[in-house]
């Protein structure tokens, strides 16, 4: 038997194993897939010449992850590397908003768009400079963040009280427009928000565009040297050289509760592996309350609540192998490692306007990354080892565009849905598709296939929208780790603060866990105490 069960190797159920592991309890990892990783892992599927990654591919959040940082994994052997530049955002005219670590060359690029906006981006990485630790801290803290959050609210007193909270609650367009007079500095803002599900219009996108800004600003977007597979296989030899393990193929269908207490779970073959100490979840909420846990375990209000948990957009994806660099029309593009392709932010409102009636996107948002750019290592000198991805839907009502997509993405609509982002990519460069050796798709239902975490490929375990954040994530009231079953702590991305690789939602599981544990502990013994000496045990306040 085994001190506790993790259920999922993603890189939160790998963060939680390994902190468990540091703590000296004996773990197993039960994957689902066939190689653990989730939601980070890279093969040679397009073509065996080239390394491309399945899902994730710049880790912003991991660079600034104070949870990673302790793991210490380039002992493991995991190397960094980043493009030239960070980010581009090029239009049709041939401007392109450049996000480069050198803030200045970020001032320049929008200074180009219009005098002054440099300044205006100045100004906003010096108020990073004043809060962003202060925010990484509060963010990878357990809700709530008694001590990181007090520490952050004096900053942001500081830094300007009521007007700068007003700021970082705005949607991205209206911060946008009050910060920059140009298009440069409100494409950086409005694309970096649309990392998760925010739409221009959304409240808080604005605080998010900046802080997805001011990381790519900071810190980068690294990717691990040889694919994503290489963060995860760091984490697996971190956790198998502290004697933990990882078994793959393992998918469990079951959370084992007696008493009120998860104490193990059961494996799709029938196989009991029965947890000593705690169950750990990196599995969706609606997964884990709706399906791995019987309804009789859990209050009415939760399965009520949970009805009303809402996913972050569906995602469709394109991997290629191309046999050289994506002819830009803008030069400034060809150095970046992410691209966005949209032309503008009325056409990004336009984008998550058409999701959210429930329409397939006839001119798709893509943020496009060219990783042998990033990474040397992915393809054969002068070539490209490439991806895009764009959301659709997760119920399709219609086709906004000419190709009458129905959403069931059989094999003829993923072809036509990957023509479509490819001529989107066309528009910004082109003869791109005549550079197209090998291509992969990967649809909705092919991402939830591989994963079952991305429910529809959605990939951020849940909307990142105010109102599923903090305290209401997953749902009201359940903004930590614990759940209503002692012994089982949730894990996921579905858990606070939510989506990104940085392995905040396993390491405040795992440490739910150790301070649980610890606190039974002490009262078993004072229980012992009092039974074999008659006297009470001294009262806590």
């Amino acid at each position: 038997m085994v001190d506790a069960a993790v259920i999922g190797s993603g890189p939160n159920g790998l963060v939680a194993a390994n902190l468990l592991a540091d703590a000296g309890w004996s773990v197993e990892v039960l994957e689902a897939q066939d190689e653990p990783g989730g939601a980070v892992r890279s093969d040679r599927g397009v073509h065996p010449e080239y390394v491309n990654d399945l899902f994730s591919s710049f880790y912003p959040l991991a660079a600034a992850s104070p949870v990673l940082a302790g793991l210490e994994l380039h002992r493991e052997g995991l190397r960094w590397d980043h493009a030239p530049q960070v980010l581009a955002h090029p239009l049709l005219d041939g401007s392109c908003a450049v996000l480069d670590r050198d803030r200045s060359a970020t001032a320049a690029s929008l200074d180009r768009f219009a005098p002054g906006d440099g300044e205006a981006w100045l100004d906003l990485c010096h108020l990073w400079d004043r809060l962003g630790d202060g925010i990484v801290d509060a963010l990878f803290s357990p809700f709530p963040p008694i001590r990181a959050g007090t520490v952050l609210a004096a900053r942001i007193r500081a830094a300007g009280g009521l007007r700068l909270a007003r700021s970082l609650v705005l949607p991205v367009r209206r911060i946008s427009e009050e910060e920059f007079a140009g298009e440069g500095g409100r494409l950086l803002l409005a694309g970096n928000a649309l990392h998760a599900d925010l739409a221009p219009e959304a409240a808080g996108s604005g605080g998010f565009g900046w802080l997805m800004s001011m990381l790519g600003q900071s810190h980068g977007f690294p990717v691990p040297v040889g694919g994503a597979g290489a963060l995860t296989a760091a984490l697996v030899r971190r956790l198998q050289r502290h004697g933990g393990s990882v078994r793959c193929g393992q998918t469990v269908t079951k959370v084992v509760v007696r008493q009120g207490r998860a104490v193990g779970v059961v494996t799709r073959s029938g196989e009991a592996v029965p947890a000593r100490r705690a169950v750990l979840a990196d599995v969706s909420a609606p997964n884990l309350y709706g399906s791995l846990l019987a309804a009789d375990h859990l209050p009415r209000q939760l399965l009520n609540d949970m009805r009303r948990f809402q996913w972050d957009f569906a995602t469709f994806k394109v991997d290629w192998a191309l046999n050289g660099p994506i002819p830009w029309s803008s030069s400034a593009a060809a150095s970046a490692g992410t691209v966005h392709l949209a032309e503008g932010v009325d056409e990004l409102t336009r984008w998550a306007s058409q999701i959210a009636r429930g329409l397939v996107p006839d001119r798709p948002f893509l943020l496009l990354g060219q990783m042998s750019t990033a990474d040397p290592t992915r393809s054969p000198l002068g070539t490209e080892s490439a991806w895009a991805y764009t959301h659709v839907p997760h119920a399709v009502k219609a086709d906004a565009g000419a190709d009458a997509l129905a959403g069931g993405w059989d094999a003829t609509e993923q072809e036509r849905m990957a023509d479509r982002v490819e001529r989107q990519v066309e528009r910004y460069a082109p003869g791109f598709r005549s550079r197209i050796r090998a291509r992969r798709i990967l649809a909705p239902v092919s991402l939830q296939d591989a994963d079952a975490n991305l429910h529809n490929g959605a990939i951020n375990g849940g909307t990142a929208a105010m109102h599923q954040q903090l305290v209401f994530r997953p749902v009201p009231g359940m903004g930590r780790a614990e759940t209503p079953v002692k012994g089982l702590y949730l894990a996921s991305a579905s858990a606070h603060p939510g989506g990104g690789v940085h392995g905040a939602p396993g390491a405040n599981a795992a440490r739910a866990a150790l301070r649980s544990t610890t606190v039974l502990s002490v009262a078993q013994r004072l229980l012992t105490r009092r039974g074999r000496t008659g006297e009470k045990p001294p009262r806590t306040p």
